[in-house]
């Protein structure tokens, strides 16, 4: 066992049997147990000093080659339902008790058991992301290992799960257990791009600043940068405030990087519940820091749902939101909640991501199983294990332009153990057409580049990027592609008058509406104004955004809060006017 208990704390954890449902939070016994409980005192199987090498903590929608659940059958639906939509995608490793009664209930469901492994152990919890350990290349795209912290609770078989898993698996783990790189951490506070960034909420620093409760070495915010630095690459470490209404002050209950340099977001109304924090620590990260590609992070947000009774977290409804969702190579899936905001996530998810399969897993009450309840969603009782050979497309999208004479230049970072031997950039101006390929050239320091031919104004260009190694692998990115790609549009002078035009913009969704109705808009550089909604009398009923329209954004208005009938959705801005017609029933 991992840890050395107390006599109080061996008959605390005895207690619990495997059937019981433990939350994501501490329960109010557990919290009884952290006075005494001995975190950092423990016998360790790991390597408790820093990976040597050019170490590169992985970014969530890298190639995986195990998704991680562990079985806790209170949730097998939830839990089938993952592993139903992940099969096709990579190995699924289980921790369970009883594999064969695993076995059994996923071959009920007609799920294929062809990808599917088992770690035979006990558990405390479902809670996977936080207490398994991260994968982190030692040598940036090569030498896979397994990064461990002590789990934040006291649950000795899920701090111990790393250990069994590693060992199967055979890849070595690095622990983060011993004074003074003692670090108390959960996987759900934590995400990376790949390239050297982390995020976190304070609470990294709570457990282990000076005056922690978890016994562990009082570190100093320089102190946990550079043990993060050590065992997991990290350049910077980028922290954000706790939310007030969050039980867990798990960045991944609100916030997710989908790519190097777009972060989705929850959104609440105005000024309810963890919104105005929310939107504080956003701009803090947007004023002070730039993506990999020294660009501003883009912004992707999605209504956090309510209760059934239109609560938010502030009036102790649970935390429902679209954030806690998992990357499995070519497909997201996705906590769902209700049809009438579901289809919005859906619909904002696979604009953000074309060609990934967005796969919902109902987390709200599905066959009694009501997840959400419990504290965590998707992100929370899921975790992954890398592939052994990476290859690395990475790739700052082309924006739109008014350029029609010169080609477009696309650069892309092109990693592999192996070499890169070739690289092709796809493209096509129209969805129905196939796409014609242009070779694209080794420019030095694993950069590549080539040039799509200059295209006429209103033209919308469709791309992506193919990459072979030397020793035959190849992958493209998007991931997804040829059904993803990334997409810009050249715009022409007549865009730039202020008059009422019919643009090529994405069609505001649901339409007809009838609850939380999404406004998609992509602005130009300098694009200011006002998005309302205006009523069959020529009204404004509701000033929808003021302010900035700049880059691709989505708006949203709550259409249950007017009556039946015909409305416009108004555009007015330094640029233009624009006017689509919208319908609530």
């Amino acid at each position: 066992m991992k840890h050395v208990l107390t006599f109080f704390s061996l008959i605390s954890f005895f207690a619990f049997t495997q059937e019981e449902v433990l939350p994501i939070y501490l329960t109010e016994e557990e919290k009884l147990q952290l006075s005494t409980y001995e975190f950092s005192t423990q016998e360790t199987r790991g390597i408790t000093t820093p990976p040597q090498g050019n170490i590169r903590t992985m970014a969530e929608w890298e190639e995986i080659e195990y998704l991680l659940v562990t079985w806790v059958p209170n949730f097998s639906r939830t839990l089938t339902d993952i592993v139903r939509a992940a099969v096709n995608e990579c190995k699924v490793l289980i921790i369970t008790n009883n594999p064969s009664s695993v076995a059994n209930t996923l071959g009920n469901a007609n799920v294929s058991l062809s990808n599917v492994e088992f770690v035979e152990r006990g558990y405390n919890t479902i809670w996977i992301r936080d207490y398994a350990a991260n994968s982190v290349y030692k040598d940036w795209n090569d030498s896979l290992i397994l990064v461990d912290w002590i789990y934040n609770r006291p649950r000795p078989l899920d701090n111990s799960a790393p250990e069994a898993y590693a060992e199967q698996l055979g890849i070595p783990l690095y622990q983060m257990t011993e004074a003074p790189t003692d670090i108390i951490g959960t996987g759900g506070n934590f995400m990376s791009d790949g390239f050297g960034t982390g995020f976190a909420s304070m609470l990294i620093m709570d457990e282990n600043g000076p005056g922690n409760n978890f016994s562990v070495t009082p570190k100093s915010e320089e102190d946990v940068d550079n043990i993060f630095g050590d065992f997991m690459g990290l350049s910077r470490y980028i922290k954000m405030e706790n939310l007030p209404y969050d039980a867990i002050d798990h960045i991944d209950m609100h916030m997710k990087l989908l790519d190097e340099e777009t972060l989705i977001v929850s959104e609440y109304p105005e000024g309810v519940a963890d919104g105005p924090q929310i939107e504080a620590n956003l701009q803090y990260v947007l004023s002070n820091y730039n993506s990999v590609y020294d660009t501003p992070y883009r912004v992707i947000r999605i209504p956090a749902p309510p209760s059934t009774q239109g609560l938010h977290p502030d009036q102790n409804a649970h935390y429902r939101n679209y954030a806690n969702q998992v990357f499995v190579n070519n497909t997201v899936i996705v906590p769902f909640y209700r049809e009438e905001y579901d289809t919005i996530a859906r619909r904002v998810l696979e604009n953000a991501m074309p060609g990934y399969n967005i796969v919902g897993v109902n987390v709200d009450g599905q066959g009694g199983e009501t997840l959400i309840a419990q504290g965590g969603a998707i992100h929370c009782i899921t975790h992954a294990v890398g592939v052994q050979d990476p290859m690395i497309i990475s790739h700052q999208r082309l924006r739109d332009t008014y350029e029609t004479a010169e080609n477009y230049v696309a650069s892309a970072y092109l990693s592999h153990r192996s070499g890169i031997a070739s690289a092709t950039l796809y493209y096509k101006t129209d969805e129905a057409e196939a796409y014609e390929s242009v070779e694209m050239t080794d420019v030095g320091d694993e950069n590549w580049e080539a040039e799509i031919p200059a295209q006429s104004a209103g033209t919308d260009i469709y791309y992506y990027i193919q990459a072979s190694s030397e020793d035959g692998k190849t992958r493209t990115r998007p991931m997804p592609a040829p059904e993803g790609y990334w997409k810009f549009k050249v715009l022409g002078e007549g865009d730039l008058s202020v008059t009422e035009e019919t643009m090529d913009m994405d069609p505001i969704y649901p339409n007809p509406a009838s609850a939380i109705t999404a406004v998609p808009f992509s602005g130009y550089t300098d694009e200011v104004g006002t998005v309302s909604l205006i009523d069959a009398q020529g009204r404004t009923v509701q000033v929808i955004h003021e302010g900035d329209l700049s880059g691709e954004q989505i708006f949203f208005f709550n259409a249950s809060l007017f009556s039946k009938g015909v409305y416009h959705v108004k555009t007015a801005s330094n640029r233009r006017l624009y006017n689509q017609r919208v319908v609530i029933q």
